[in-house]
């Protein structure tokens, strides 16, 4: 009885972040026909997901789960891989640091103009250090002094040249564009194929972050969780 309680629980807890904390019609994005035919479903496209994992790396490997903005660790714990493994004497060259953005830290995979458009550092929880106010721009790209807590930390576009790689979780750009939508009276397909359009260069959009998760492993990756 105390197993099937905990279950319960459980499912309920999922459901609800999934939900974002939206109503519940949030969770029609995925029956809804404005989704029918995903883009993963063009064996092309999903072939072109698979092949960006063949450029993993390197004697050391490793992928963080960025579920959650977490501060920005999920960026931050990625450089400090770079900034460790050179002081132990590995060139970028020999290694790959991988930080799949799913779930709430979906917002880092997206650009400025995104997050101004549609307020996305209240939407996902992200504030302005300087301000205290909801961030309406991506701090973690390229940041500004005070985006880290700790100075010299490399954002995704330096970390990008060193090396590192960045993918976006399209089921959840999916679920959230259309929650955003939602509120905002706005049309969810429109919104969805803005936010695509807002992908920062190089970020790789995959079908899932979990799918991402496993394939990553597939490819020697060891795993850390860099949410909270």
């Amino acid at each position: 009885m105390i197993m099937k309680t905990n279950n319960n629980n459980s499912r309920r807890q999922f459901i609800g972040a999934l939900a974002l904390g939206a109503t519940a019609s949030t969770i029609s994005v995925l029956t809804n026909p404005v989704y029918g035919k995903s883009k993963f479903e063009d064996p092309v496209h999903m072939n072109d997901a698979d092949e960006w994992f063949k450029k993993v790396k390197g004697s050391h490997r490793i992928v963080y789960d960025g579920s959650t903005p977490h501060g920005g660790f999920p960026i931050i714990w990625n450089w400090a891989f770079y900034l460790t493994n050179n002081g132990t004497g590995t060139a970028d060259s020999d290694m790959t640091a991988m930080t799949v953005l799913r779930h709430s830290a979906l917002g880092l995979a997206l650009e400025d103009r995104v997050w101004k458009k549609y307020n996305l550092g209240a939407v996902f929880g992200v504030n302005d250090n300087a301000t205290g106010e909801p961030s309406l721009r991506n701090p973690y790209y390229d940041p500004q002094e005070g985006d880290f807590p700790l100075p010299g930390v490399d954002g995704i576009k330096r970390l990008q040249e060193r090396g590192a790689m960045f993918c976006a979780c399209d089921l959840a750009t999916q679920v959230y564009s259309n929650a955003v939508a939602t509120k905002m009276e706005l049309d969810p397909k429109a919104v969805y194929e803005d936010w695509i359009s807002g992908v920062l260069p190089g970020i790789q959009l995959v079908p899932s972050g979990v799918w991402a998760l496993g394939r990553a492993q597939e490819n020697g990756c060891g795993y850390i969780f860099a949410g909270e």
